[in-house]
C-alpha cells in the first residue's frame, strides 16, 4: 500500500493534547455513475481508479499512526458490513462505525459523530473526508491538512477551497475574504455561492480569490457542536436522543431511527457553514476530483493514442474519444466517437459523451419504474459472502452461494419454498431441523419447505455452492430469521 506523506504531528505543532480523528462521509448511492454503481453497493465500495476501492483510498489518507487517530466511518446501516469487510481487507484499523438508519444529510451524520467523539475527547478535532473523492497529489493534501488543523486549533471551522481548472456548474463555490492571522494560505471565508449557471461559473473560474467547494472539513469538536446549537438546534437536539436511544454494537453505534428522522434533512454548508462567523477556507491544490459522473472519471483514467480509456473484455476499430468498459461479456466497437458505453451483466448504458450529465435523468426514470437494475447488482453481497441468481422461471431459481470461511449464514425457514444445496467447492456444515451434517465437494443436500436450517463454512477456504429453489414464491422476504450473527434476526 503507497505510503501518504505525514500530517505534522501534535509535538511539531507545539500542542500535545490535541487529537485529530478523521470522519468519513459512507453515504450516497452514485447514481450518476450507474450501471456500476447502485444503491445496494454504492461507488465508494468499487475499485475505480486503482487496486483499492475509494473508500478504502480515503482511509488511506486518513489514517496516520503519528497524527490522526483511527477513523470513525457514518454510513447506512445497510452497509456496515461492507465497510467493516473493506477495512479489514486494506489493513486499516477503524475506530468505531456510526450507522444511520435512513439517510439525513451531512448535517445530521456530523452532529452525531461530533456528539460521539465529544463524549469521549471534548477536545478533539474532526477532520471530515468523503469517501468517494480523489486527491492526486499526496503531499499537497497533508500540507493542506496540516494548515486546516492550525486553523481549527485557532477555533475556526475550516473548510477546503480546490483552485478552479475550469467553468463547473456541477459545483457550489467559496469566496475567500481576509487572511487568518498565523496560518498560511487559509482565510476568512466571504461567501458561499449555490451551483452557478454557465455564465456566471465562467466568472467565479476566473477569480483568484474563488475555490470550488470540496466538502471536506476540519472542525473543533466543542466550537462546532456549540455553533451547530446557535443556528440549527433542532439537529443536535435530534441527534443527541438518536444517540442516547440506539443500539450500541461491538463495531459502533446503530442511531435510534424515530430521533435520527426528526433532524432536519440539510447539508452542513447550509445548516452552518454559511451562516456562521467563524468559517474559514484553506486553499487546497490538491489534484481533487469527487467522481460524481462518467464525465469526471475520464478525465482522471489515462487515455490511449485515440483519446480511449477501454476497460475489460473490450476490443475496438476506428473508434475514438471512448470509454469502454464491459465487466463480462466482449464489447466490440466500429466508428465511434465521443461515447460512453458501460456493461454489466444485467444493464447495459450506451451514451454520447456530450449527454451523460442526463444519466441522472435516467436513474429517475428506472426508480419511478421500479426496475431492480437500479438498486441490486446481480451479485448481492451479504455479511457472510454473497449470493447471485443464474437462473429463474415460474416456479424455480438457480443461484451461486459463496460464504467465506468461517461464515455463517442466519438460523431460518421459508414458507413457501425447498432448497437443494450442491457442494461446488469447499466444506458446508448444513444444520436442517434437527440433524447436522458436513459436506465436501460434490456433495448435496436437501432442505424441506418449513424447515429451519443454516448453512456454515468451517473451512479456511471458500464455500462455493449451487442452490436450487423450488416453490410458487421464490421472494428474498419470504425468510423468518430464528438465529443470526449479523443482528439480523
Amino acid at each position: 500500500m503507497d505510503a501518504y506523506p505525514a500530517i505534522t504531528t501534535a509535538e511539531e505543532r507545539e500542542d500535545v493534547a490535541t487529537h485529530v480523528y478523521p470522519v468519513i462521509l459512507c453515504g450516497g448511492s452514485g447514481k450518476r455513475l450507474w450501471p456500476i454503481s447502485r444503491s445496494s453497493y454504492p461507488k465508494q465500495f468499487l475499485r475505480l481508479l486503482s487496486d483499492h476501492t475509494m473508500l478504502q483510498e480515503t482511509a488511506k489518507r486518513a489514517f496516520n499512526k503519528d497524527a490522526l487517530e483511527a477513523p470513525i466511518v457514518v454510513c447506512n446501516d445497510s452497509h456496515r458490513f461492507h465497510v467493516i469487510e473493506q477495512f479489514e481487507s486494506a489493513g486499516i484499523p477503524l475506530r468505531s462505525i456510526l450507522c444511520e438508519p435512513t439517510g439525513r444529510n451531512t448535517a445530521p451524520a456530523l452532529a452525531a459523530a461530533a456528539l460521539m467523539l465529544f463524549e469521549e475527547d471534548p477536545s478533539a478535532i474532526m477532520l471530515v473526508l468523503p469517501s468517494d473523492h480523489h486527491i492526486g497529489n499526496k503531499k499537497a493534501y497533508a500540507n493542506a491538512v496540516s494548515r486546516a488543523v492550525k486553523a481549527a486549533e485557532a477555533g475556526m471551522l475550516a473548510t477546503f477551497g480546490i483552485p478552479p481548472t475550469r467553468p463547473e456548474t456541477g459545483y457550489g463555490y467559496i469566496k475567500r475574504g481576509a487572511p487568518l492571522d498565523g496560518v498560511k494560505d487559509v482565510y476568512k471565508v466571504s461567501q458561499f455561492i449555490e451551483k452557478p449557471d454557465a455564465q456566471f461559473a465562467t466568472c467565479l473560474a476566473a477569480d483568484k480569490s474563488c475555490y470550488w467547494n470540496s466538502g471536506m472539513f476540519v472542525f473543533p469538536v466543542a466550537e462546532f457542536l456549540k455553533e451547530l446549537r446557535r443556528y440549527s438546534p433542532k439537529t443536535v437536539n435530534a441527534c443527541e436522543e438518536a444517540l442516547k436511544k440506539g443500539c450500541r454494537h461491538d463495531d459502533g453505534i446503530l442511531l435510534d431511527a424515530d430521533s435520527f428522522a426528526a433532524a432536519p434533512n440539510t447539508s452542513i454548508d447550509v445548516a452552518l457553514m454559511e451562516v456562521t462567523d467563524k468559517a474559514a477556507v484553506v486553499e487546497a491544490n490538491i489534484e481533487w476530483s469527487d467522481i460524481g459522473s462518467w464525465h469526471a472519471l475520464c478525465e482522471i483514467k489515462q487515455a490511449d493514442e485515440n483519446g480511449n480509456m477501454l476497460e475489460g473484455n473490450v476490443t475496438v476499430d476506428g473508434v475514438r474519444n471512448a470509454y469502454i468498459r464491459s465487466d463480462d461479456r466482449l464489447i466490440a466497437a466500429i466508428g465511434l466517437d465521443n461515447i460512453i458505453v458501460v456493461d454489466t451483466k444485467d444493464a447495459l448504458l450506451v451514451s454520447s459523451a456530450e449527454h451523460a450529465h442526463k444519466i441522472g435523468q435516467m436513474v429517475q426514470r428506472l426508480d419511478k419504474e421500479n426496475r431492480p437494475e437500479l438498486s441490486q447488482h446481480p451479485q448481492v453481497y451479504r455479511p457472510w459472502g454473497y449470493y447471485q441468481s443464474i437462473d429463474c422461471g415460474g416456479r424455480f431459481q438457480v443461484k451461486h452461494i459463496m460464504v467465506k470461511p468461517g461464515a455463517q449464514l442466519s438460523l431460518q425457514m421459508h414458507h413457501h419454498r425447498a432448497e437443494h444445496w450442491i457442494v461446488v467447492s469447499g466444506t458446508a456444515l448444513v444444520s436442517c431441523g434437527d440433524e447436522t451434517r458436513l459436506l465436501s465437494e460434490n456433495e448435496s443436500t436437501y432442505i424441506p419447505l418449513g424447515t429451519s436450517h443454516r448453512l456454515e463454512n468451517p473451512g479456511k477456504i471458500l464455500l462455493h455452492l449451487i442452490e436450487v429453489q423450488v416453490g410458487p414464491y421464490l421472494g428474498e422476504d419470504d425468510i423468518v430469521r430464528f438465529e443470526d450473527t449479523y443482528g439480523r434476526a
